[in-house]
């Protein structure tokens, strides 16, 4: 049995974000626009690090490299994925994200970037942006020439509790007033399609028209997801999604519940209440905010409390 590991949130200023990390999470955020809790991370642009037990003060990439069975000695190169919680405090730029393929060839090796969102919080009527309306390659570049972009966009209204499942080559964008957990492949790799004219630093940012071209899917296609409910005693288990990089669950405490690790590893956020997690012999408070890893090893543990989790795993 290996003991969880608790891991220090890193911090992401953006142009959109806001203070909720601060209001809703009760995190020490570095201004008033951190847009971002890359929460669970090895990727070399914000990397976690080990706040308890023997591996304390360790970075997850370090761990990955010399403690691989920890990871149940998953095979690839990198960390896989990537948890974050984002505070889109204005409207996100509408971006697109490549796949593996052509993330390796033109982004220096880097892994595609397929996410997803579990809407935390969001302001009354608000809404993102899931895919398009053009159908051909022509038909897109013409549509974005012409600066038809409320034609080209689709909006989706959203409340919380909602789930989307963001492959690579979507077009999309969280709205103003949202909070999201996000899941995704370790990837800092995105192509911004559109960003509503503004200014940063007195010029518009970069947009990475040519790039979202080749990788947006076209015409766009739903996922396909249908959340599955079950419930054991003491928490209702979502499955949200299985797809091919990962599998995501909301976990419903409401009492005492048995669960067995038997992933590589299991990734926790805490996203509401608290509870007592028991894992051999020892027992370890967790609450509204906490990020940790279970490890391959971790066996069977219990859950004793009343809190919201989302959970992943590869």
């Amino acid at each position: 049995m290996t003991e969880p590991l608790f891991l220090k949130p890193v911090f992401q200023e953006r142009i959109w974000g806001g203070t909720a990390l601060k209001d809703k999470f009760g995190y020490e955020i570095p201004n008033d626009h951190t847009g971002e809790c890359w929460a669970i991370s090895a990727h070399p642009n914000g990397p976690s690090v080990v706040e308890n037990g023997e591996f304390a003060g360790k970075t997850l990439i370090e761990l990955w490299t010399e403690q691989p069975e920890l990871f149940g000695n998953h095979p690839t190169k990198v960390f896989p994925l990537l948890t974050k919680i984002l505070d889109a405090n204005a409207d996100l730029s509408v971006q697109v994200h490549p796949d593996d393929e052509y993330a390796n060839l033109h982004e220096n090796g880097e892994l595609g970037k397929t996410e997803c969102w579990y809407i935390i919080d969001c302001k009354e009527g608000a809404e993102l942006i899931y895919g398009h309306t053009a159908n051909t390659k022509e038909q897109f570049e013409k549509m974005i020439e012409d600066d038809e972009w409320k034609q080209l966009l689709r909006t989706v209204k959203i409340k919380p509790g909602d789930f989307f499942y963001v492959p690579s080559g979507t077009i999309h964008a969280l709205g103003e007033g949202t909070l999201v957990l996000e899941t995704q492949q370790s990837s800092d790799t995105t192509y911004r399609l559109y960003d509503y004219g503004r200014l940063q630093d007195g010029k518009p940012r970069e947009l990475h028209i040519e790039q979202s071209v080749a990788v947006a899917t076209i015409p766009h296609k739903d996922a396909d997801t249908t959340p599955e409910v079950k419930t054991i005693p003491g928490a209702e288990i979502t499955k949200f999604v299985e797809a091919e990089y990962f599998t995501v669950y909301k976990w419903e405490l409401n009492g005492q519940a048995e669960f067995q690790q038997d992933s590589p590893f299991l990734l926790v956020s805490v996203i509401d209440g608290d509870a007592t997690m028991n894992v051999g012999s020892e027992s370890y408070p967790i609450k509204k905010g906490d990020h940790f890893i279970l490890p391959a090893s971790t066996g069977a543990f219990t859950l004793d409390g009343n809190a919201q989790m989302i959970v992943s795993h590869v």
